[in-house]
């Protein structure tokens, strides 16, 4: 998993690869405390579901081989700033 990490308040992206099938889990990694978070775009091929505040699994579509696109919306606050992000994830099911 790749991501483009912001701070508080700024959107962020990243990228991650996941066989077709099975699942990975995705931390919100942007510095500080996550306060809240929920799914503000589910995915197209596959299960978002929520762990915790700061942690989420995705699921790939069985059989299925492509592209996918989910966003999580965390609220948090880090060392320089506070707010809420959107994190966009590209998901590649092989």
């Amino acid at each position: 998993m790749s991501m483009t990490l912001a701070d508080w308040g700024e959107n962020s992206s990243g990228d991650i690869d996941v066989a077709s099938g099975q699942s990975c889990q995705i931390p919100i990694g942007i510095r500080g405390t996550v306060t809240d978070s929920a799914i503000s775009q589910k995915p197209a091929y596959g299960k978002l579901k929520k762990i915790n505040a700061s942690t989420f699994e995705y699921r790939a579509k069985a059989k299925y081989k492509g592209n996918d696109t989910f966003a999580i919306k965390a609220t948090g606050q880090g060392p320089k700033a506070s707010g809420t992000s959107v994190i966009t994830v590209r998901a590649t099911i092989k």
